[in-house]
């Protein structure tokens, strides 16, 4: 009896992860989980403390880090550290897209409180991205990715597809360590983290995938390079 009780047990974990990969994998639509230059260092927040990883993750060097400031409307600015050393690729995709403006405008479309904000798709649907997908930086797709997706990393959206992610992006909101191997992570919120929490709190989806009005999606006022 113990040994079947066990067994059932196992079979709703699993499930339960599988239904939670599901659900960041976004109901069919094509790419759901995929899914500043000119501002001042001072102005924005990108202190580290003692250099370690903002996240505590110890195992991340962030002496190569890039930093990004995603200014959102009515919101403020969350500042963001990318390690090229994490995810080459995702971190050159992401960073020419910003470099381009592609960015500007664009709106978080899909918010979980609790799990995580995701926005860049200019369908502000889910379904859209940039003209290039990229190569799936994580475990899963044949390549390491140590940086675990805990309370505010950023990671790149998807379809089921490994080499889909494209513009899309999410901000953890909690440790959502169990997107590890699955997502390319590539960096974290070095300032700003209480924008992401008041954008999570103050969302209201329409449904169990975080889905948001198009009205009442906040926008990207711009996300630009920190010099």
């Amino acid at each position: 009896m113990i040994r079947k009780t066990t067994k059932i047990i196992c079979l709703i974990l699993a499930l339960a992860l599988i239904l939670s990969c599901l659900a960041l994998a976004g109901c069919g639509t094509p790419k759901e989980v995929k899914g500043i230059k000119g501002a001042k260092t001072s102005e924005v927040s990108i202190a580290t403390g003692d250099g370690a990883s903002p996240s505590g993750q110890d195992n991340i060097d962030i002496s190569d880090a890039s930093y990004v400031a995603i200014d959102v409307k009515d919101y403020g600015t969350i500042t963001v550290a990318v390690y090229p050393h994490v995810a080459p690729i995702t971190v050159e995709n992401f960073l020419s897209l910003v470099k381009s403006g592609f960015y500007d405008g664009l709106t978080f479309h899909r918010i979980m409180e609790g799990f995580m904000i995701q926005g860049g798709d200019p369908k502000g649907n889910g379904s859209g991205g940039s003209d290039k997908e990229i190569k799936g930086e994580f475990s899963s797709n044949g390549v390491q990715n140590d940086l675990s997706h805990k309370r505010g990393v950023i990671s790149m959206a998807r379809s089921n597809a490994p080499d889909s992610a494209s513009s899309q992006f999410f901000i953890c909101h909690k440790d959502s360590i169990f997107l590890d191997g699955n997502y390319a992570a590539f960096g974290e919120v070095t300032g700003g983290m209480e924008v992401v929490d008041k954008i999570a709190t103050d969302a209201k989806p329409t449904d169990n995938n975080g889905t948001i009005p198009k009205s009442k999606q906040p926008v990207i006022n711009s996300i630009k390079i920190v010099e």
